[in-house]
């Protein structure tokens, strides 16, 4: 029998060791991999060519909204499946437009996730039924209202890199370590940044990184 390959990502342990324990008992998946930063998720794709990588949202260096896009980019047959234990309209219509082939809550059983892996390795789609749903109705909503909706944040995925690891208060020296670029990259990044969204300082960029999901409003930064 040959067993689906997943990849995990998620950055609390002891969440990402249930679902690994879960999955374990499905005869046809195998776990050959874990991440707990979606830049992990990203270059342990790379390296392992899982059939599908199944990634939390929000996660530190690397949400999973981002990751998902640069997976779908380097491996495009790998399919992403989101997990979140938010089901904002603005999360699930980011992870659409970015390739991901399903969105599953965590509160859903744990049967779902299995389900899930199988209905993506084989070239389907699925979403949590109350997510499924509320695509449904604003998908049916915007095409009675003749709207051709804005997808994304219009930054690039380098962009959207630089704003996750400012607005999680990194200096300038630690974001060039994380990303092995320089430190007047990354000052370049970050002043092309401010201009492109008209925004001047630090707590700006944060409550925009907040806005588009890029991070969660519980990041321990101050904003004033």
């Amino acid at each position: 029998m040959k067993r689906i390959t997943v990849l995990l990502a998620e950055d609390h342990q002891i969440v990402r060791e249930g679902f690994r324990s879960l999955l374990k008992h499905e005869a046809d998946i195998e776990v050959v991999g874990e991440a707990a930063n979606g830049r992990q998720a990203v270059q342990l794709t790379r390296k392992l060519h899982p059939a599908v990588v199944v990634i939390d949202i929000a996660m530190p260096s690397l949400n999973g909204l981002e990751a998902t896009r640069q997976i779908r980019k380097e491996a495009p047959d790998t399919k992403v499946l989101i997990l979140s234990a938010h089901s904002d309209d603005a999360y699930v219509e980011q992870a659409a437009a970015l390739g991901a082939a399903g969105f599953l809550l965590k509160q859903t059983s744990s049967d779902s996730l299995a389900l899930a892996i199988r209905e993506l390795d084989k070239g389907k789609t699925f979403f949590s039924p109350a997510v499924a749903k509320r695509v449904r109705d604003q998908s049916q909503k915007a095409m009675q209202r003749g709207e051709n909706r804005k997808k994304g944040n219009q930054l690039s995925s380098r962009e959207v890199e630089v704003l996750q690891l400012i607005a999680e208060g990194k200096p300038n020296k630690q974001v060039a370590s994380e990303l092995g670029v320089s430190f007047k990259t990354v000052d370049k990044h970050r002043q092309h940044l401010m201009s492109k969204l008209n925004i001047h300082d630090v707590a700006g960029l944060t409550r925009y990184a907040i806005a588009e999901g890029i991070i969660e409003n519980d990041v321990r930064v101050t904003i004033t």
